[in-house]
Parts: C-alpha cells; sequence; structure tokens
C-alpha cells in the first residue's frame, strides 16, 4: 500500500488546532486502502461503529503518533486580538468550519451569514442523529464545564444533554457552590474550571463579565449569558427554530415584545437578524422597557428597517411572521412596585392569537410567567416547547464546530 509521506509532511505544516482535522481525512484513505486489499477485517473490532468515529478517533491518533505530542488539539491557540484598552475582541467565525475550532463565542457579532447557514445545516444533521441514533461518541473522553452565576433550567441542561448526546462528560458549578463565595474571581474560577475541561460554558450576572473572563481562559469558552449583554447561543436556537418552522428566514417580519430593555435574547437575536435580507423588526414594550439604543442603531446602521410600538395591536399582529415574546425580568428591576406596574401589560391568549397569520410562528425564550396563557399551548402555532427542544440540536452542532468534530453533513468541507 502507498504511504503518502509527502502528504503527512504538508499537514503536519498546518496550525496545531487544525492538523487533526486534516490527518482524519489521511485516516479515512487508509481505512479505505485496508478494505480495497483485504486487511480491514483484522482491524476492525478495535474501530468504532460508525465511519464518523472512524475519523475522528483515528485522525486524532494518526496526528499523535506524527507529531509524537501529547498537546491539545483543541485549546485556544490563536492569539485573540485585543483592543488598546486591553478588552478581548473574539475572532471572526466562517463558513470554513476550521475557522470555529478552539474559539471562544461570546457575541452573534462575530458571525457572518455563510458561517449561520453552516451552523444551521450542522444543527439540522444533529437533529436527524438524535432522531436515528440517539447521538453518537465523537466527544469520548471529552469534558464540558459549566459555571453559571445566574439561575437557569433550560440552557444549563440543554448545554449538559448536548455534550452527552456526542458521548462527552459534564461538570458544573454555581454561585453557591463555587469559591465564588470565598471571594474568588469570575477569571479565576473560569480558569480553574478549564483545568479539568475541554471547553467552558459561563452565564454571569454582570454584562460584559465573560468576555473579560475569556481574555483569560485558555479554553474556548461560550457565553451563555451575561447580564442584560448578550445570549447568543440562544439566538442561535431561535434562528433554528425559525428556520425549521417557516423554512425560510429571509423577507420575514419579527416582532419582538415584552422586556426588551432587559431581554439578553432579544438583543442577541436582533442583531443576528440583520444578516438576512428583507427582514423587518417591530420592537414592542412598555416605554419604559424600550430596546436599549445602542441595539437599535446596530440595526439601523444594517440597513434593516425596524420601528417601535408601544401596544400589540391588531396592525402589528396581521403583519407578523414571528411573534417573539419575552417576560418581563422582575429580578432587573430596583422595586416591587416599579415591576407591578408593567409586568401584565402584554399577555398572549387564544384570542389574541386569532389576529394572527395562520402562519405565525409563537416563540418564548422561556420561562414564563404569565405573558403566555396556558391555554396557547394547545395551538399549533405555538412553537416554543419545539424552540427549547431546538436548544438542544443547536448546542450538539456548536461544541462539535467549536471542538473540530462537525458531522459528515459539513465534514467535507474541512479539507
Amino acid at each position: 500500500m502507498e504511504v503518502r509521506v509527502d502528504l503527512l509532511d504538508k499537514r503536519a505544516q498546518e496550525p496545531p488546532q487544525h492538523r487533526h482535522l486534516y490527518f482524519a481525512e489521511v485516516w479515512r484513505e487508509v481505512v479505505v486502502r485496508l478494505g480495497m486489499c483485504g486487511c480491514l477485517a483484522c482491524i476492525m473490532p478495535l474501530l468504532p461503529t460508525s465511519t464518523s468515529e472512524i475519523a475522528n478517533e483515528g485522525g486524532r491518533r494518526l496526528y499523535s503518533k506524527w507529531t509524537r505530542r501529547t498537546q491539545s488539539t483543541h485549546t485556544t491557540t490563536d492569539k485573540q486580538a485585543m483592543t488598546t484598552e486591553g478588552e478581548l475582541v473574539p475572532a471572526a467565525l466562517t463558513e470554513d468550519p476550521r475557522s470555529w475550532v478552539g474559539q471562544h463565542f461570546l457575541s452573534v457579532t462575530q458571525l457572518s451569514l455563510p458561517a449561520l447557514e453552516l451552523f444551521l445545516r450542522e444543527a439540522e444533521a444533529m437533529k436527524a442523529l438524535v432522531t436515528a441514533h440517539g447521538g453518537d461518541r465523537r466527544m469520548q473522553g471529552r469534558i464540558l464545564g459549566s459555571i453559571f452565576f445566574e439561575p437557569s433550567t433550560r440552557t444549563t441542561s440543554s448545554f449538559q444533554a448536548a455534550f452527552q448526546r456526542l458521548g462527552g462528560s459534564c461538570l458544573h458549578v454555581n454561585e453557591s457552590t463555587s469559591s465564588a463565595q470565598k471571594g474568588e474571581t469570575l477569571s479565576d474560577t473560569v480558569r480553574s474550571m478549564a483545568c479539568y475541561c475541554d471547553l467552558v460554558v459561563v452565564r454571569h450576572p454582570v454584562k460584559g463579565s465573560v468576555c473579560s473572563a475569556a481574555g483569560t481562559c485558555p479554553k474556548p469558552l461560550l457565553n451563555a449569558g451575561d447580564g442584560t449583554g448578550e445570549h447568543p447561543t440562544q439566538s442561535l436556537l431561535d434562528l433554528l427554530t425559525v428556520k425549521l418552522e417557516l423554512g425560510e428566514i429571509t423577507g420575514k417580519t419579527v416582532a419582538l415584545v415584552g422586556d426588551l430593555k432587559h431581554g439578553r435574547t432579544a438583543h442577541s437575536l436582533a442583531r443576528l437578524l440583520c444578516l438576512f435580507s428583507g427582514v423587518k423588526l417591530i420592537f414592542v414594550s412598555p416605554e419604559s422597557l424600550s430596546m436599549p439604543e445602542e441595539v437599535k442603531e446596530y440595526v439601523g446602521s444594517r440597513g434593516v428597517a425596524q420601528r417601535e410600538v408601544f401596544t400589540l395591536d391588531a396592525d402589528v399582529l396581521a403583519e407578523t411572521d414571528v411573534l417573539y415574546m419575552t417576560r418581563v425580568q422582575k429580578e432587573r428591576f430596583a422595586t416591587t412596585a416599579d415591576y407591578d406596574a408593567v409586568k401584565d401589560i402584554f399577555r398572549i391568549t387564544p384570542q389574541v392569537m386569532e389576529q394572527g397569520k395562520s402562519t405565525l410562528v409563537l416563540m418564548h425564550p422561556l420561562p414564563r410567567v404569565g405573558e403566555i396563557d396556558e391555554e396557547v399551548d394547545r395551538d399549533p402555532r405555538a412553537a416554543y416547547f419545539r424552540q427549547m427542544e431546538n436548544g438542544m440540536y443547536a448546542r450538539m452542532a456548536l461544541v462539535a464546530l467549536i471542538l473540530g468534530v462537525p458531522t459528515f453533513h459539513t465534514q467535507s468541507r474541512l479539507s
């Protein structure tokens, strides 16, 4: 059997965080050639059951043998750009899967439209994988560490389920169980967690805190929500939901409703939707909880049509394709009286739904606290529980891309 030493030498010159992806290609060729010469049967008991796992595990082993090193292939080896003030500028993610490997994901502004198209294909492949097989073992031997300093049900659970569906394991700490109780900084907590895992997921109540912690984190770090700032992984699953429900995102009218002042999910989604042509945004909120100026300025700078209203009337409902509800966030208010004054201004009932399109998609990042009547759950247009399930597929796709083991739906683009 011909040995392509020239090819191996060429691949060994690639950046460290990319080499194992190229060696996966070489390994697949080796397996095919063994099969052609009748030698594959003798090694098959030693191989994983799926072709995807053969490529991933074989590529990593071949890389390790060739370089004679034991360094990790999924640390953040590329130096991140910094501003003059010393703030981290997260790397741009593109349609090339290699651009995702080992990177932090802190803001939706890292994404381009081709990058989103890559992500959506990967997420749909993950849904198909879970439906057909329940998952696979590509993350076997890898650990996800999550640090949550705010309450979470869906984000925590879906990240853990995503990693475990792919064969990995998880560590979790929260504010009450971490050394933050002793005065430890978030940066030190993150760096400590990075010693034990391959990927770190962080949620923190202070805007900008996750980005600051990423500046000293040696492993890829994912922003799971930073106060009233952003929630980029939520926006990924929101876009996946729109795509699955309506078939496309371009040209749609999206109404964001509720507490838009504090709603980080709405902030991220508004920015991300700017990448799609023909999208129109309607911001519906009490005047005291309107969308921050910085978000509106961002949307305006992208040439996206937007308008702000303070009532959810029949005219708004009649033109809306996606109705994205958010709760009024009691924990962000200085007094209970201020919260009580606005908490029930917008409420979706079966009667309200009658005014919407037959193709309307009703979404909510959850939890809900009264803004959607439970009777609406019976309406087939209510997509929020399907949206919640999509969170697992979206995060499976994200961690696979960040750790360099996407499915064969995109694997061919790694060469």
